[in-house]
């Protein structure tokens, strides 16, 4: 290291990059047995075919699409955290942002990975290229991604800059690589203005494209004439599944991180709760949604509709729907709507069963109206193979493995903006105390419309 004089009580956040303890790397090598499991896995599909997998005719979506579904979801951490945050001009948002803007970058690499997974064959990814047809929800899905994905990218590089130079100047690690991503920033006045304009733009440009990809994704099932996936609620429902899990996910990261780099002076109770009334928020939401999609189902009692319907509350499915129910709402209500539950401890409990419960929201979508087709057909079954748990395992351990080495190479909260948050603070501080005192010889706060 260099001299971090500069950096004062922040040097703290360059700890994760600087240090490499034995827990890094035993977490490392658990993390990549996960991954090379998968590795195996997909070997193994690939040389030998989906037949490996438990998918059949008609449950031709299991695993795969289930974590499709779940990843893209998880990625609107990014869009709510920090965009919608930063345009509310929400100060306490500033250590959690650069959590959130990884987590929706490395999820939408991993959520459509599991797609070329479900083809079996993966260079049959080229004929969407080759014949894709704007007829078809799947090209309207590639293209969502795709412009998801570079609009995020772009979001998160953009506010790193600042913090890359920062490494530049005071890092003997990597210092060609910091050098290079800086793009010689310098921290004058016009490079400020123009980074703080830029990433305002991108805010605003990168909260409709995440809207349009949830919806998107939901429209793959709802504008098929499938039972139990027909529904004009499966947007919005979609979008607000993919915030609630988001939300879920960063949780879970704060708490790991908070714990094994000591970020407590900059993760405070305080972000914990106002994101625990956010994910209780979301909880209410997610019920109204999922109360409102069934109960329709079951007034209209139409007979394909109800098959599917009955396989989910009494039938094979019931005990993964009514886990489901369990996990995303009678936890979170019972964690995060009693004050002496809502613990940093509690709403981690609380976050964990919400992302496990909505997985299990994905999975209860997708197998059970594939079980039970429109068409004359007996009903189908599925059991995932060791194939599929192992590619799932391997999807799950690649996306914590690349959030580590995200934070060996960046600060994982950001440097720049903690210290923008407290000069904003000092300057509001002096404004209110000014605002009651009288001014210099005799001019006092008349100057500003306000009667003497």
């Amino acid at each position: 290291m260099r001299s971090t004089e500069a950096l004062g009580s922040d040097v703290c956040l360059l700890r994760p990059i600087e240090e490499t303890g034995r827990g890094f790397y035993i977490t490392a090598g658990i993390l990549l047995l996960g991954v090379l499991w998968g590795v195996l896995a997909y070997g193994s599909q690939l040389s030998r075919g989906l037949g490996v997998t438990g998918l059949n005719q008609p449950v031709s979506w299991g695993f795969y699409v289930t974590n499709f579904v779940f990843f893209i979801g998880i990625s609107h951490a990014g869009t709510l955290i920090s965009a919608i945050l930063r345009m509310a001009q929400a100060e306490w948002r500033r250590p959690i942002t650069r959590m959130a803007e990884v987590i929706t970058v490395l999820v939408l690499f991993i959520g459509a990975g599991n797609i070329l997974l479900d083809l079996g064959r993966p260079d049959r990814a080229l004929n969407v290229l080759s014949y894709g047809r704007y007829q078809s929800p799947l090209l309207w899905d590639a293209t969502s991604i795709s412009a998801y994905l570079t609009a995020s990218l772009l979001y998160l590089y953009l506010p790193l800059i600042p913090d890359i130079a920062i490494l530049r100047d005071h890092s003997t690690r990597h210092h060609f690589l910091y050098a290079t991503l800086a793009l010689g920033w310098a921290g004058t006045e016009r490079q400020i203005r123009v980074l703080n304009r830029a990433i305002a733009v991108m805010a605003v440009l990168v909260i409709p494209v995440a809207i349009s990809v949830h919806t998107v994704v939901s429209f793959v099932f709802s504008m098929t004439l499938q039972p139990g996936w027909h529904s004009t609620i499966f947007g919005p429902y979609f979008v607000v599944g993919a915030i609630f899990s988001g939300i879920a996910a960063l949780i879970i990261f704060m708490v790991i991180f908070r714990r094994a780099y000591r970020l407590e002076n900059y993760l405070k109770p305080i972000h914990f709760q106002y994101l625990g009334f956010l994910l209780l928020t979301m909880s209410f939401l997610w019920f109204y949604f999922t109360f409102a999609e069934y109960i329709t189902a079951y007034y209209g009692s139409v007979p394909e509709e109800m098959k599917v319907f009955w396989a989910k509350f009494t039938g094979d499915y019931a005990l993964f729907f009514w886990s489901m129910a369990i996990c995303n709402f009678a936890v979170p209500m019972t964690l995060l709507g009693i004050p002496r539950f809502r613990t940093i401890t509690g709403i981690l409990i609380a976050s964990i069963s919400v992302c496990v419960g909505m997985w299990l929201e994905r999975f209860i979508i997708i197998v059970p109206t594939l079980s039970h087709p429109r068409l004359p057909l007996e009903p189908g079954s599925y059991l995932p193979s060791h194939v599929e748990w192992g590619l799932m395992v391997g999807c799950f351990s690649l996306f914590g493995l690349l959030y580590m080495f995200f934070s060996k190479i960046f600060p994982i909260i950001s440097i720049w903006e903690i210290r923008e948050g407290r000069e904003v603070s000092l300057r509001e501080v002096e404004d209110r105390v000014r605002s009651y005192l009288p001014g210099e010889q005799g001019e006092d706060i008349a100057a500003e419309g306000v009667p003497r």
